[in-house]
């Protein structure tokens, strides 16, 4: 039988005299609870301001409250009441299995309170309110003017913890304040049955002042020196145990068995402060020493830890109470006065308390105030757009799936409540897990260890984000191919041997172009290598009645995923569409929708709106959209980087429509201030901390920089969920359905238009270019200055206007030397221009910025670079080629652009291997 159960036994509650929302959140605190290790939970300032100053534990709620305009009271207070309320819930099971026995946390009014009665009162019965919950204490100092709050609030049916008690004599005039106010309840005619309450009496404090004292007494010469050096570590001790008797006289009288039948429950004495201040002595004296029937006694981790490893468990409460009582006699007789003492202890306690508070305040200040400055000139119309967003019950209105808070039309309203099942998918999800797991074990027994995903846009960049940041994963070796590029489409092949491959075909839709061609062309290398065997290599991820399930069933697949057909493509991550490929990769999917449900319970309805992260980082991006600050710019630490694809899509998708948007500038190298203009807002996706000094020059030079922590890989399912909440929030503000994609089909039904007529000609129309050289063809609808490729680019570039972006739109093999070269030139251009520049390579970014750039505002530059493919590859069945596709895609996008009248500039390659000279000869 373990220490802790056999204190149990004897009648005594272990309480944790800790809180920080850590233990809250690892599961920590609910194993303690589960173990039986602590029944109740106390808190106070000092306790809250260790927690909230010293650690980031609080900056999800923190930032979203200080953005939101919330002054440093309301703040402190909602973070407070927040732990305590989920500490409450933790222990509810307990206190329903003990009838109210143990199983309580408690909260303290503000020390600052302390000598005020009204107001401690009324401040009692509005945290007690607030908390609504029966098992919550309001703690209560016990002072004089306090003593008459505890009397009225435990009249007005509160449960109170009594605090800050180091005399004998002030714990008798609690205890009759307890009485009293359970005397005047029943006069009132109400139940006392429920009311619940603990007298918390201060121990090793005592022995830190008495031993001061007795130190000049033992240099002293004479039998005063004896007796003091007896009393060393041993007055706190004594103090508790001749306070027990006074307990036992007052809750085995007469008058509290009346009480007792009408309900009435015994005030326990606590014992508090209870962690060795001396290093000299015992570090479990103080639990060791107060063992008593109907007692509690709180302790710190560190002492919980030691009474559980070598703790002694008997009856010691009442142990030598003759020696208790010489004790005080000795003391006095040496001219120490308990009074004097307890008295002062008193005062100090009330200081300490509020120096804490104080303290405490003072952390959230700064705190406030350096989330503001992330904000920088935003700040205020950030809060007054939380405010607003107060009155028009906004939350609540987003989570009844409102159309109208994006949109006035009748059909894009249904749209919208169509495609919002994605606020469920951290819970829903879950249900997925059992076939996933089994799947991915019957998947690794077959002897396969690689994945190929054949997806575009929603459906491809959430598994890679996942493969880029879990690239040391246990399963299957993921590969995504989402391009027809013919070079990509031959490396995937070559890096994927069709024996040891699961093919994983991928499309919300089941009829996109792209995922069609490239089932085909792997679909035949299967049938010609493994024949009848090759259904054993495939399966499918599509939403239900697609074209896609159908050939998916006629094609005998392995496996067919059906996802949410309530959750559009961008907002899929936590579907079949993210978590499939993420169990085979050999993810903990549980864990990652762990945190994802975390987020959807701080984004929830139960939060203050200005305490809701993903709205309030919404608010954020909006209010800068609508300032000019359109150009959302991702700072990313190497270990997180590639969630800027995913983040990509979600906000060019979005929110790229009726002649508005956001633009994402993903993977822009980060500069100094002066390379940017006024048209930035950037996010700093941090991890390691890599950027901290270039974000503080940033922030310094006026530029608004919101850091976004992530603090280990599995929080991307929060992530997940919170950059759709907040994209959906900005879209709102911006007044442009962030569920509909209404300019994508225009591009595909031009690529069509092309794909058909080459089908039929053998060659695709297009103009004649404009200029030629050294293998590189330039097109372009306006006429140069010169013939020369850099003064094309130039009078191109020269075209722009503040508040413009350059997209690089590249139709190329997406590698390592591809990236390198193009991440060269928009560097060039931003140094040029200090435009914003986004990189895309065809025809995957059309799945993802392509809304933008046809339905966004007219403030785009697009340098559309194609070539001839080195080696291209034939489609089966089709009679046509990749590279034919590509092409067909490149022009119909670019025909589509200059439809709306977008500035179109296009550099045609004849061999791939021609980009590096291009570059070189622009940039030098």
């Amino acid at each position: 039988m373990s220490s802790i159960t056999k204190l149990t036994d004897l009648g005594q509650s272990l309480w944790y005299d800790y809180m920080e929302r850590r233990i809250l959140e690892n599961g920590e605190l609910a194993k303690l609870i589960e173990q039986g290790d602590i029944r109740g939970l106390t808190s106070n300032p000092s306790i809250f301001n260790h927690a909230i100053a010293k650690s980031k534990d609080y900056d999800s709620a923190l930032i979203p409250m200080s953005w939101a305009g919330y002054t440093d009271k309301k703040i402190l207070e909602l973070l407070m009441i927040e732990d305590i309320e989920r500490v409450a819930d933790l222990l509810r099971p307990l206190f329903d299995k003990t009838h109210g026995g143990d199983g309580f946390v408690s909260l303290e009014v503000r020390p600052d309170l302390a000598y005020e009665t009204e107001k401690t009162i009324a401040e009692a019965q509005r945290l007690w309110d607030i908390v609504h919950r029966p098992n919550v204490m309001i703690k209560i100092p016990a002072t004089e003017p306090g003593l008459t709050a505890i009397r009225r609030s435990i009249a007005a049916g509160i449960n109170i913890n009594i605090t800050l008690i180091f005399s004998i004599e002030r714990y008798k005039e609690v205890m009759e304040a307890y009485l009293s106010g359970l005397e005047d309840r029943i006069k009132a005619g109400k139940p006392i049955d429920h009311i619940n309450s603990v007298a918390s009496f201060f121990v090793s404090r005592i022995d830190v002042k008495v031993d001061k004292y007795l130190e000049p007494n033992i240099q002293s010469k004479g039998g005063e020196a004896q007796i003091a050096k007896s009393l060393l570590g041993k007055i706190a001790i004594v103090n508790a145990r001749l306070a027990y008797q006074e307990f036992r006289k007052v809750f085995e009288s007469e008058r509290f068995s009346k009480l007792q039948a009408k309900g009435a429950r015994l005030q326990r004495p606590l014992w508090a402060s209870t962690s060795t201040k001396n290093p000299a002595y015992p570090d479990t004296m103080y639990v060791d020493e107060l063992i008593g029937n109907h007692t509690v006694n709180t302790i710190p981790p560190q002492t919980l830890e030691a009474f559980k490893d070598h703790g002694k468990v008997s009856l010691t409460i009442e142990k030598d109470l003759d020696g208790a009582k010489k004790a005080f006699l000795d003391l006095e007789r040496i001219g120490i006065s308990m009074k004097k003492v307890t008295w002062e202890l008193e005062e100090e306690g009330v200081q300490i308390f509020s120096e804490s508070y104080n303290s405490l305040l003072a952390s959230v200040k700064t705190r406030r105030e350096d989330a503001l400055s992330e904000l920088g000139l935003l700040a205020k119309s950030v809060s007054a757009r939380i405010t607003q967003f107060e009155a028009d019950h906004f939350l609540n209105r987003f989570y009844a799936m409102d159309g109208s808070l994006w949109t006035d039309d009748p059909k894009g309203q249904e749209e919208v409540r169509i495609r919002m099942g994605w606020l469920n998918l951290p819970d829903s999800s879950k249900a997925l897990l059992p076939g996933l797991d089994k799947f991915s074990s019957e998947i690794r027994d077959a002897g396969l260890s690689q994945a190929l995903l054949l997806g575009m846009g929603g459906s491809s960049l959430a598994p890679e984000v996942m493969s880029l940041v879990f690239n040391e994963s246990t399963g299957l070796k993921l590969t995504i191919l989402d391009s027809t590029d013919p070079a990509q489409v031959l490396r995937a092949a070559r890096k994927n041997p069709v024996r040891k491959t699961l093919f994983i075909v991928s499309s919300k839709s089941g009829g996109t172009a792209e995922v069609n061609a490239l089932f085909d062309y792997f679909w035949e290398r299967a049938v010609r290598t493994l024949q009848d065997k090759a259904p054993e290599h495939f399966i499918a991820i599509t939403d239900p009645g697609t074209s896609l399930e159908k050939l998916a069933f006629e094609h005998n697949f392995r496996k067919i995923f059906l996802a949410d057909p309530k959750v559009g493509g961008r907002y899929s991550a936590l579907t079949a569409f993210g978590l499939v490929p993420a169990v085979l990769m050999g993810m903990d999917v549980a864990q990652l929708l762990d945190c994802a449900s975390w987020m959807a319970s701080e984004c929830s309805l139960n939060q203050p709106i200005g305490r809701n992260p993903g709205i309030v980082l919404g608010a954020a991006i909006g209010e800068a959209a609508i300032q000019r600050r359109d150009k959302l710019t991702f700072i990313a630490d190497p270990e997180i980087a590639p969630f800027g694809a995913w983040l990509e899509q979600l906000i060019a998708e979005s929110s790229g429509k009726q002649s508005k948007g956001i633009l994402p500038v993903n993977g822009e190298e980060t500069g100094k201030p002066e390379a940017y203009g006024s048209d930035r807002l950037f996010i700093y996706l941090r991890q390691s901390g890599k950027y901290d000094n270039k974000v503080k020059l940033l922030r310094k030079a006026g530029h608004p920089v919101l850091t976004q922590d992530i603090t280990n890989n599995y929080a991307l399912g929060a992530e997940f969920f919170k950059w759709e909440f907040a994209i959906a929030t900005a879209c709102s503000i911006l007044g442009v359905n962030a569920f509909d994609q209404p300019d994508v089909q225009d591009s595909k039904s031009r690529t069509v238009e092309k794909i058909t007529y080459y089908r039929e000609h053998h060659k695709f129309i297009e103009n004649k270019p404009i200029a030629e050289e050294n293998g590189i063809s330039i097109y372009a609808s306006f006429s140069p200055d010169g013939k020369g490729l850099s003064q094309i680019m130039g009078k191109f570039l020269a075209s722009g206007r503040v508040g413009d972006y350059v997209a690089i739109n590249a139709y190329l093999m997406r590698d390592k030397k591809n990236e390198t070269d193009l991440q060269k030139l928009r560097m060039w251009v931003r140094e040029k221009t200090k435009f914003a520049t986004t990189v895309g390579f065809g025809p995957r970014f059309q799945h993802s910025t392509g809304q933008l750039h046809k339905g966004g505002a007219n403030n785009g530059l697009f340098l559309v670079i194609t070539t001839d493919p080195k080696q291209d590859l034939a489609i089966p069945e089709e009679g046509l080629s990749f590279g034919t596709l590509e092409h067909g895609q490149a022009l119909g996008d670019m025909e589509a652009l200059e439809a709306r009248g977008r500035r179109v500039l296009r550099i045609h390659l004849t061999e791939p291997d021609i980009l590096a000279r291009l570059v070189n000869i622009l940039t030098s």
